[in-house]
């Protein structure tokens, strides 16, 4: 992920609580009754509400193609983000890459970019010591956790570094860093993607723009765009047209990008998504030619 910022994996709705009192009779010697708090049953009834509406959304996503989420596209998704993040296609050759790129983001890691300081990389290596303890990264948590919202190094040189790669030769790990992927950035996307009737081009706008924003709330974050993008124009789901849409989000996205560091190069947007969508390919079909950093892939 390649922002600063803190991760935010969730929502949690807010329950506002109210506390009733019912008024005592005219009668000065009747009992007052106490009072009543409907916290409880509020959260009841929200998390009711929630539950009911999460199944009516898999419900209807079931009823979807899988879109992005079948195997050869979830493969194409990975080569694509892959040409971004690591500059190359060949994306299981990055499980063990990590560096600093200047990019206020410390280090910068793995196959989707795991960054030290913006919390998903300290959480990979969390999940990963729970289920396979005194591994060779562990020793590093307390350093992760001191540096998370950082780009500092310390406690992590000259080590760190070096730990990474060789546990990325471990086929445990390399799992780990796929789960980690899944869990926090393309199933959510593809989701709300699939809710907002996109189609497979969009479904991977949605997961790129989450890798690369953060799964965040904020006004540069994924979901922040999404809502910026909202004002501009309407998803499918809501009657809109998903080219006008997909368009208005990539603006939208360009120019948060521009903002947050002046001079960014925006080929991920501009010359790969933006290309696919002019000429029309919102099912993702190959073949794809599309432009990164000056480079130019090809997949047949």
């Amino acid at each position: 992920m390649k922002r600063a910022g803190v991760l935010l994996l969730a929502a949690v709705p807010v329950v506002a609580t109210g506390v009733y009192f019912v008024m005592p009779s005219d009668s000065a010697d009747a009992p007052v009754t106490p009072p009543v708090s409907t916290t409880q049953s509020s959260r009841e009834d929200a998390k009711s509400r929630a539950e009911e509406e999460r199944a009516a959304d898999d419900a209807l996503i079931a009823g979807l193609p899988p879109g992005l989420a079948a195997p050869a596209k979830k493969e194409l998704a990975q080569q694509l983000v892959s040409s971004a993040e690591n500059s190359t296609t060949k994306w299981r050759t990055s499980y063990g890459t990590i560096e600093d790129l200047g990019d206020g983001c410390g280090y910068t890691a793995g196959i989707i970019g795991f960054c030290s300081a913006t919390h998903d990389l300290l959480m990979l290596v969390e999940r990963y010591t729970k289920d396979h303890p005194g591994n060779g990264l562990a020793a590093y948590l307390p350093a992760l956790r001191e540096v998370d919202g950082t780009d500092s190094h310390e406690g992590l040189d000259p080590g760190f570094p070096a730990a990474w790669r060789a546990e990325a030769e471990l086929p445990a790990f390399r799992e780990a860093q796929e789960r980690e992927r899944d869990r926090v950035y393309f199933e959510p996307a593809v989701r709300l993607a699939k809710l907002d009737g996109l189609g497979t081009l969009g479904q991977f706008v949605y997961f790129d723009a989450m890798v690369f924003h953060g799964p965040d709330t904020d006004a540069e974050g994924f979901y922040g765009l999404r809502e910026q993008t909202l004002r501009k124009a309407k998803t499918p789901g809501q009657g809109g047209e998903e080219k006008a849409y997909l368009k208005a989000f990539l603006d939208v996205r360009a120019q948060a990008m521009r903002a947050k560091r002046p001079g960014i190069d925006t080929s991920r947007v501009d010359t790969a998504q933006r290309r696919f969508l002019a000429a029309g390919n919102l099912g993702l079909d190959t073949p794809l030619v599309w432009e990164m950093y000056g480079d130019t892939y090809r997949l047949p």
